[in-house]
């Protein structure tokens, strides 16, 4: 699954020991995140990780560009509720898409960890399903389109 893991910068150290904790399931898939987090994330879980540009520099336009081609299964986002941020539009953005192409996203790290627990049993299989449903569909479409 592509997990993409992201975060305000008072909460950057948060996401790396969330990492850190959960990098067994963590490294048994396709990771994303800022250039600025990138080699921090992938030296805490061991494996390689994609970077984004940072989101002011056009990385939450990636992001959603991801989640609207369906290449997200799950984002991590933690938010820091209590700094004024010059780019929560952009962010506000990002939940819409989310919620408008059923990827599941935690802005908490309780939210995060109940994630990562159920990715762990297998709860978000149905992603797998429902992307395998959607190549189809579109291989449908491709002679009609051509």
């Amino acid at each position: 699954m592509n997990i993409i893991l992201i975060a305000h910068e008072k909460k950057k150290e948060l996401l790396l020991r969330f990492c850190e904790a959960y990098n067994s399931v963590l490294r048994k898939h396709s990771l994303f995140s800022t250039e600025d987090l990138r080699l921090k994330i992938a030296n805490v879980v061991n494996c390689s990780v994609s970077a984004f540009l940072a989101g002011n520099r056009g990385g939450y336009q990636q992001v959603e560009s991801r989640i609207a081609c369906n290449e997200v299964d799950l984002l991590v986002f933690f938010k820091d509720p209590f700094t004024k941020n010059e780019l929560e539009k952009r962010e506000t953005e990002i939940e819409r898409l989310c919620d408008v192409y059923t990827v599941p996203i935690a802005t908490n790290i309780a939210a995060a960890e109940l994630m990562v627990l159920g990715l762990e049993r297998g709860d978000l299989d149905w992603r797998i399903i429902m992307n395998n449903w959607s190549l189809a569909k579109l291989d449908k479409l491709k002679p009609a389109m051509a």
